[in-house]
């Protein structure tokens, strides 16, 4: 951050940033946005409107989506119907393709045997009615022999299969030619267009009966139906060539087709449905203690320690609500051996703290007296008796912060709260924290003071907090600029203390707040601190009903943020300063990736300056605030932070301490400290 400018406004990041940048930031903005089309680098491509498209078509499937994620029983009865329906589905073609490939041989055969008897029937009435001289006779209308012996002998071989197959006699020029004696015969009403010209050319080759499928279309009217056409080529009484052909149709095979179409289609739905009952009853034999199982590990892991599951029978499911059960008991009974531990060792602790004090004051009285006449003594003794009043008030701190864990350990902590305004409480802390920030050579900076921060709190506790954060920030500040920063939203408001000092290594946030726990072992303490003040910190803050969190870089410092609900049991929803302060090493590299030129995006490494103090904010006088006013309609949700997640917090439960795993899961992933 530059020398002598403030930092962005919580909320109005965009606002504050458009008016430091210039009119050069607004044009690469909009160079950016005309070229690439992305406003926000770090959005979805796409654009708001297809993804509130798609979040309007994926809103109705969500419950779908829901139940089948979740329910098992759902999911194999569903399985149990495709592959069956699979199943049905593909044994329904087999057996349909070998039902119609056995009717059409059938009915090839038989169409063949009564072709090849009309075949044999016409030649013969062919060669038995020859006369020599009597071909080509004309009768007294014109009309030869030859036109009335195919129209008797069409009429005769039909009349042998009525509704079963028809007749049509062509010659190779009866279609084309208007001749009268070579016109097509046919009975039934049948068109001589029913037979396909590839079946006529294949005739009019070979010797033998030719066969094919074709479509028997009829006159007058009636509809066409599918049909076997068989035909061979002939001689008539005149010695020329004709075509005979046999139309069978089809009707019959097609209804018995249709039929084993029916009852296959009725008995393979009967099938897939008794098979999804069947998987449906199965599944649910099983699936039904599974989910008893559930609901009482659930219910067994909300603190109901007595909840057992129901066994029946000697089965595999018998054997695992047993096993089950023995579990639940012997988890009972190690928690409330536990339990009664836990409670002996802060009794132990609550009860040693009382015990203390007494022999502690006897020794203190008698610590002053020789403290006092340690002019007296020689060097050793004199440096002695300073040495004993030391260690016997870092030991009465020790005793007091003991007693304030039991009393939390111990659900006995009452919160005394009322409206106060966090700026007083701020200033008192660092108006006791100024001689220690001057030994230091660090300087205490305030930052949104210039308007009332009210909240509901118990002073008390809450300077405690800042207390403790603001000593830590100057302990390992290195010498340089502490800030401490508020801010005030709809409902919610906050001090973060911002140190520039040594930072934390990676991993060591999952620790900050755990008891007697310090970042540098090796590190001492010029103030002599007991290792148990971010403990008690952040169990004030969750008495309050509030966050107290961690962040920060190795060499690049820390902060520590507090956020408190405006009201009494108000749930936290944000936060109005961000965890990741503005001027983080992530975040200054992004702002100069930003705001370089196009083409000119890459970043230079800056190599350390050992031993040179630079100071990263302005230098007003020790104790002097900066102006930076907090907006108060901002919604805490729509903060500005650095993509942390917000955990809320549940009603506080004092049977754990601040270094129990349920407290470390109400932290920050991000979360980090001393």
């Amino acid at each position: 951050m530059a020398r002598g400018s403030a930092a962005p406004i919580p909320g109005e990041p965009g606002v504050r940033a458009e008016r430091a940048a210039g009119p050069g930031r607004k044009a690469s903005r909009m160079s950016r946005f005309l070229q690439g089309g992305r406003l926000f680098q770090d959005r979805a491509p796409g654009g708001p409107v297809p993804r509130l498209l798609m979040r309007w078509v994926r809103r109705p499937l969500l419950p779908a989506v829901r139940l089948w994620r979740r329910n098992l029983q759902l999911r194999v009865v569903a399985g149990t119907l495709l592959m069956s329906m699979g199943v049905v589905l593909l044994l329904g073609f087999v057996v349909i393709g070998q039902v119609r490939n056995g009717l059409l041989d059938a009915k090839g055969k038989a169409a063949q045997t009564q072709a090849a008897g009309g075949f044999a029937a016409a030649q013969e009435k062919a060669n038995a009615t020859l006369a020599p001289g009597g071909q080509g006779t004309e009768g007294p209308d014109g009309v030869t022999a030859n036109t009335s012996w195919r129209t008797e002998l069409v009429d005769q071989l039909a009349s042998g299969g009525k509704n079963a197959f028809n007749v049509v006699a062509l010659s190779a020029d009866s279609v084309n030619e208007g001749a009268a004696s070579r016109a097509p015969r046919g009975s039934g009403s049948v068109e001589a267009s029913s037979v396909p010209e590839r079946l006529r050319q294949d005739v009019g080759k070979g010797q033998g009966a030719f066969q094919t499928y074709s479509l028997i279309r009829y006159a007058y009217g009636k509809e066409s139906q599918p049909g076997l056409v068989v035909g061979k080529r002939l001689y008539d009484i005149d010695q020329h060539p004709y075509e005979l052909y046999y139309l069978f149709p089809l009707t019959q095979e097609e209804k018995s087709l249709t039929l084993v179409k029916t009852t296959l289609a009725t008995a393979g739905l009967f099938v897939v449905v008794l098979l999804g009952a069947i998987a449906w009853f199965v599944v649910r034999q099983v699936v039904t203690p599974v989910r008893m199982a559930a609901g009482i590990a659930e219910r067994l892991s909300a603190g109901k320690l007595q909840e057992r599951m129901k066994v029946t029978g000697e089965d595999d499911i018998a054997r695992l609500g047993e096993a089950f059960n023995k579990m639940a008991q012997n988890l009972q009974l190690k928690i409330q051996q536990l339990e009664e531990l836990s409670r002996m060792q802060r009794r132990f602790v609550s009860d040693v703290s009382h015990e203390l004090r007494t022999p502690l004051t006897t020794v203190r009285m008698a610590a002053d007296v020789i403290h006092e006449a340690r002019a007296d003594f020689d060097p050793i003794t004199a440096r002695s008796a300073e040495l004993l009043g030391d260690q016997l008030d870092r030991f009465e701190s020790l005793l007091s912060d003991l007693l304030e864990i039991s009393r939390f350990d111990a659900g006995a902590a009452a919160l005394e709260a009322e409206p106060i305004d966090l700026r007083t409480v701020v200033h008192r802390v660092i108006g006791g924290a100024e001689p220690l920030a001057e030994r230091k050579g660090s300087r205490l900076l305030v930052v949104g003071d210039d308007q009332p921060v009210i909240a509901e709190a118990d002073a008390r506790r809450v300077e405690r907090v800042l207390r403790n954060l603001v000593v830590n920030a100057v302990e390992h500040g290195e010498g340089r600029d502490v800030i401490v920063r508020m801010g005030v939203a709809q409902g919610a408001v906050a001090v973060a203390v911002r140190d520039y000092g040594v930072g934390l290594k990676p991993g060591e946030a999952t620790r900050v707040f755990n008891r007697f726990w310090r970042a540098d072992p090796a590190r001492a303490r010029t103030t002599g601190g007991t290792g148990l003040g971010l403990s008690i910190a952040v169990e004030d803050a969750r008495l309050h009903g509030g966050w107290l969190q961690a962040w920060g870089e190795p060499g690049g410092g820390s902060q520590f943020r507090l956020t408190l609900p405006r009201t009494a049991d108000e749930p936290l929803r944000g936060s109005p300063i961000p965890l990741e302060p503005e001027d983080s090493r992530r975040n200054r590299e992004n702002r100069e990736r930003e705001e370089a030129p196009t083409g000119e995006n890459r970043l230079g490494t800056v190599p350390s300056q050992h031993g040179v103090e630079r100071s990263p904010l302005p230098v007003p006088g020790r104790g002097a605030t900066v102006p930076h006013p907090v907006p108060a309609s901002v919604h805490p949700a729509a903060l500005p932070g650095n993509g942390a997640r917000v955990v809320a917090r549940p009603a506080p439960e004092r049977s754990g301490g601040a270094g129990s795993p349920a407290h470390r899961s109400d932290q920050e992933d991000t979360t980090r400290g001393y």
